[in-house]
């Protein structure tokens, strides 16, 4: 047995996972609630006992480990037009793991600076002009982020020709300062991977300290990512395979927590209609988009303001006064379990609601318009109506009974005419909460993890 041990810090849960890499299977799982209000060890401890009472005494080759405890990698970025770089450093951030709390376009004002102290970000990435292009405005908000008193860091990812400048400015104020490649080169051209590298290694250099997590650091070989990023890597394994392996094709994934919903799309999305043409920038093929209102427990009432109180109800049979009763309970005790029949529908009905919404604010859309050579659509976002397979995981939907029925929530539906959500898939589901922990694998053995998630991911077959 050539085993590993593969940890995820997750904001409610530390999950952990242990794989052979000989027989190229998975050996076992378990989880613990994330102890990082005192000591982030405490939790791993816990999760470790568990998963050696099913495991036996293990000697680990090697142990990898991934976080979003103590809010994840939390992100501000600015660009100069909101559609253009402003979009890219968006998705750039997004790309690399990251929670993004805001995103500015155009020129920082002093009431921008103050909204930033407040926020206070774990890292800022500065992007704006193509290269060759405006130089002025980056510059200028250079001054303006160097002008807040408090210390993260800065990746600058902009106009080439203000690159220099805006790292001597933003290093004289004693904030540090990362150059990489502009996000948006040339006009509608994207280039986000350099400056998602250079904020994962922002995050491994500075967030793992703030956050505590160094503490574990003589357990563990390395923190590699965050864990969103983590889950985007082990999707583009799965879709895309190896050399010597496939991958299961163009897919999406819903990942629906306890503050926020992710969703995923492993797709080019380009449009399939000769009569339709692209709006905005074009979409890379690895996306993840955050829906920071939705979520199962602290984000409950953004469930029920995006879907309206009339669906929950509908979907879980509860009275309004009912519904609103067990909502303010689950935010208030973000710990609380399924464990009676209300709360269970209510789950049902939020975990529905979450996929839906996700999946919706995720997809492309069209619109028709009429030129002078006839009726055209305009498709912005990614068209995902031919996508075959959905992925569901998260805890609340792992351990539901009527998975399938949430998870077909995802797919088109005629109330949405101008949606392009998938029309038919076929549904997986991570039943093992092994995602993340692929992921992690995905960087030392990408044969074993892709036939890991083969293996294990439940089909609950093709939707009607």
């Amino acid at each position: 047995m050539k085993a590993v041990l593969l940890i995820d810090f997750g904001s409610t849960y530390t999950k952990v996972t242990a794989a052979d890499l000989e027989e190229q299977r998975l050996i076992a799982t378990a989880a613990s609630y994330t102890t990082v209000q005192t000591d982030i060890n405490n939790g791993l401890e816990n999760a470790l006992k568990l998963l050696e009472k099913k495991t036996g005494k293990i000697e680990y080759e090697a142990r990898y480990a991934c976080s979003s405890a103590a809010g994840g990698l939390r992100m501000i970025a600015c660009g100069l037009v909101p559609e253009l770089t402003a979009e890219a450093a968006k998705q750039a951030s997004l790309g690399a793991g990251a929670k993004i709390m805001k995103v500015y376009s155009y020129q920082l004002t002093e009431d921008d600076a103050e909204e930033i102290a407040e926020l206070n970000p774990d890292i800022f990435l500065l992007t704006g002009g193509t290269d060759g292009g405006n130089k002025d405005v980056v510059i200028d908000n250079a001054k303006v982020i160097a002008s807040i008193p408090l210390d993260f860091p800065v990746v600058i990812a902009g106009n080439r020709s203000a690159a220099r400048t805006c790292e001597r400015i933003i290093r004289e104020s004693g904030k540090q300062a990362i150059v990489c490649e502009n996000v948006m080169p040339k006009f509608n051209q994207l280039n986000i991977e350099p400056a998602q590298n250079k904020i994962r290694e922002v995050f491994l250099e500075r967030i793992i300290k703030a956050r505590g997590l160094s503490k574990i650091s003589n357990l563990i070989s390395g923190i590699m990512m965050p864990t969103p990023a983590a889950v985007l890597a082990a999707m583009s394994l799965l879709s895309k395979g190896t050399e010597n392996q496939p991958g299961i094709g163009d897919l999406v994934a819903v990942d629906v927590g306890g503050a926020t919903t992710d969703v995923y799309s492993m797709s080019y999305g380009e449009p399939d209609k000769v009569n339709t043409v692209i709006k905005g920038l074009p979409e890379p093929f690895a996306k993840r988009t955050v829906e920071g209102d939705i979520g199962m427990r602290y984000s409950a009432a953004g469930i029920v303001e995006a879907a309206g109180i009339a669906n929950i109800c509908r979907l879980s049979g509860l009275s309004e006064e009912r519904a609103w009763e067990l909502i303010e309970q689950i935010t208030s005790h973000t710990d609380m379990l399924p464990d009676t029949e209300d709360v269970a529908k209510l789950d049902f009905a939020l975990a529905s609601m979450a996929v839906r919404v996700g999946m919706t604010r995720h997809a492309g859309y069209v619109e028709k318009v009429f030129t002078p050579v006839g009726e055209t659509f305009l498709q912005t976002g990614k068209d995902l109506s031919r996508v075959e397979k959905v992925i569901i995981t998260g805890g609340s939907l792992i351990h539901a009974d009527n998975v399938k029925e949430i998870a077909c929530q995802a797919l088109y539906d005629l109330k949405e005419p101008m949606s392009l959500k998938p029309q038919h898939a076929e549904i997986l589901v991570d039943k093992e909460y092994i995602l993340s922990a692929m992921g992690l694998l995905s960087k030392y053995d990408a044969e074993t993890a892709l036939k890991i998630m083969k293996k294990e991911l439940y089909s609950y077959g093709t939707s009607k």
